[in-house]
C-alpha cells in the first residue's frame, strides 16, 4: 500500500486502473491457497487407516445381504476437519499480518465448520435409521450422499474460498475436484479380494488431487514472486 499524494491533474482513468491493479495485488497477497489444499490432502490421507480399521462389513448367508458402515467417518473426520479449518484460518491470518494486508478467510473457515456439523448430523441420522429400514436408492441420492460426505463438503467449502479470494484458478480446480469426488472410482480394485477395501481408490484419488493442487498453487505463487 502507498500513502503518496495523488497529483491534482492525474488522469482519472489511469487512477482507476492503478486502484484496480493495487486491489488485485492485495487479493493475490492474501492467498495461501497451497497451504489450505495441503492440509486438506493430509487430512484425507491420514483418514485412510481410520476408515479402514473402523469399517464394519457384515454379510449373512451366501454374502448377498451385507451391512456396510464406515464408522471412521464419525470417529475421525469431524475433529480432523475442525482442526484443519482452524489451522488454515490461523495460517491465513498470520500470513496476512506479516504482509500487512487483511484476511478474508473466516467466512471460509466458518463455512467448513458448518458443513462439518451438517455432515456429522446427517451421517448419525442415517446410521440410526437405515440399519432397520434398508432400501435401494436412485443414483441422484447416492450423489447427494457423496456431496455431504467429508470429501464432498471439502469441495463445497473450497468454492466459498474461491469466491472470497476471487480466485478463478481455485474455482476451476475445485469444480474438477468435485467432479472427481462425486463420481465413484474404484477401478475394480478390491485388495486381496476383500470388499472392505473398495473405498480406498476413491479416497487415494481425492487426496492425490488435493496434493497436486497444493503443489500447483505453490509453484504458481513462487513464480509470481
Amino acid at each position: 500500500m502507498t500513502t503518496d499524494p495523488v497529483p491534482a491533474g492525474a488522469d482519472p482513468r489511469r487512477l482507476l486502473s492503478d486502484v484496480r491493479t493495487l486491489a488485485h495485488r492485495v487479493r493475490v497477497d492474501q492467498r495461501v491457497t497451497w497451504f489450505a489444499l495441503l492440509v486438506l490432502a493430509a487430512v484425507t490421507f491420514v483418514g485412510i487407516p481410520f476408515d479402514y480399521y473402523f469399517l464394519v462389513l457384515r454379510c449373512v448367508g451366501d454374502g448377498t445381504g451385507c451391512q456396510f458402515s464406515r464408522q471412521g467417518v464419525l470417529y475421525y473426520w469431524p475433529p480432523a476437519l475442525l482442526l484443519a479449518y482452524a489451522a488454515i484460518a490461523v495460517c491465513y491470518l498470520r500470513v496476512a499480518r506479516a504482509r500487512g494486508v487483511g484476511a478474508r478467510v473466516l467466512p471460509y473457515a466458518l463455512t467448513g465448520v458448518g458443513l462439518t456439523v451438517l455432515f456429522t448430523a446427517a451421517w448419525i441420522a442415517a446410521r440410526m435409521y437405515f440399519p432397520t429400514h434398508p432400501q435401494q436408492f436412485p443414483e441422484w441420492v447416492l450423489v447427494l450422499d457423496r456431496l455431504i460426505a467429508p470429501w464432498g463438503t471439502i469441495g463445497v467449502a473450497l468454492l466459498v474460498l474461491a469466491r472470497l479470494e476471487r480466485n478463478v484458478g481455485l474455482l476451476v480446480f475445485t469444480l474438477g475436484y468435485l467432479t472427481v469426488a462425486l463420481v465413484p472410482i474404484d477401478f475394480g480394485w478390491h485388495w486381496q479380494g476383500r470388499d472392505d477395501t473398495a473405498f480406498l481408490p476413491q479416497q487415494i484419488v481425492n487426496g492425490t488431487v488435493l496434493l497436486l493442487g497444493a503443489i500447483g498453487f505453490a509453484l504458481a505463487g513462487r513464480r509470481r514472486r
